[in-house]
């Protein structure tokens, strides 16, 4: 008996060996190709206001590909997909030879999410990298972005969310004025930074309603849609909420407090609010949802 549990567990050993050599092939493969990458993100990115989300995101993702391994390997076929594997694979691996080349850190970093997807269809098959779709999809969020697209519609939001705050400050009775992204409440000028609203702080909202609606995981495709669209005001309403909080403190409290606010706190009003807001448009679609349709208001198990 001593022997024949010895072979077996040396068996086994043999077996899980031979199972996780492809994983840790490909797992080396990935440090040597993005740990300069990740480095380079982080002296160059992480460290901005704006990129704050990044390493937050990466490690959300990392945690819900954790999560959902056990569920991905029990998909597992033996009727694979390697020909569309290994067509995105050679896309990924372009796209990392340009962006590292040329130093374009979004096309370096989106290759990982080619070259994952490729491993998950020749490794595993289609039914497995479906189960961790989001993960992959959530990791879109950590990628910079271009100059040009980050300028051309992070003014417009500057300009709106400056325009609303003024509005509901001369509402409220303050004395206030704008020129432009600046707001003068009382003897106090503020500008509406990119941090405050740029198209950064809507990505990273957006990323956050997302990732809510993922671990709720509703099956009401009514409740999701209608979600999914609020989220965009959502995010603004917060952004427009940080300035106001901002903007009072200010005011009341001098500037110095202000300063203090806006590195201290301004970014913790800002997802608190979002997420209250969030969570408050799910109460109200759901209530509305539950009232016309009750037996399609589930939560999946």
């Amino acid at each position: 008996m001593p022997i024949f549990s010895h072979t077996l567990s040396t068996n086994l050993t043999r077996a899980h060996i031979k199972a996780l050599a492809p994983w840790l092939v490909v797992l080396v493969g990935l440090c040597i190709m993005y740990v300069p990458t990740f480095i380079h993100l982080y002296q160059v990115y992480w460290v901005r206001d704006d990129y704050v989300h990044g390493p937050i995101v990466f490690a959300i993702s990392l945690w819900l590909l954790y999560q959902k391994w056990p569920e991905m390997l029990k998909e597992r076929v033996e009727q694979k997909t390697p020909t569309l594997g290994w067509f995105i694979l050679i896309i990924g691996l372009l796209l990392y030879l340009i962006g590292r080349s040329q130093s374009i850190s979004s096309l370096e970093i989106s290759s990982l999410i080619w070259l994952l997807l490729a491993i998950g269809l020749i490794l595993l098959g289609t039914r497995s990298v479906k189960v961790v779709w989001f993960p992959l999809f959530f990791l879109l969020f950590m990628i910079p972005l271009p100059g040009f697209i980050v300028d051309t519609v992070t003014m417009p939001m500057k300009i709106a969310v400056s325009y609303v705050a003024e509005l509901l400050f001369y509402k409220m009775g303050y004395p206030i004025a704008r020129n432009g992204v600046i707001l003068q409440i009382g003897q106090y000028q503020l500008l509406v930074a990119d941090a405050c609203a740029g198209l950064h702080t809507l990505l990273t909202l957006e990323s956050l309603g997302l990732l809510y609606l993922n671990l709720i995981r509703h099956e009401s495709y009514a409740r999701n849609l209608i979600l999914v669209l609020l989220i965009v005001p959502i995010s603004f309403t917060a952004n427009v909420i940080r300035v106001m909080v901002l903007s009072l403190i200010t005011y009341h409290f001098g500037d110095e407090a202000g300063q203090g606010f806006l590195h201290g706190f301004a970014g913790m009003v800002l997802f608190l609010s979002a997420l209250l807001l969030i969570i408050g448009a799910d109460t109200l679609v759901r209530t509305v949802v539950v009232r016309n349709n009750p037996s399609e208001y589930r939560i999946a198990e």
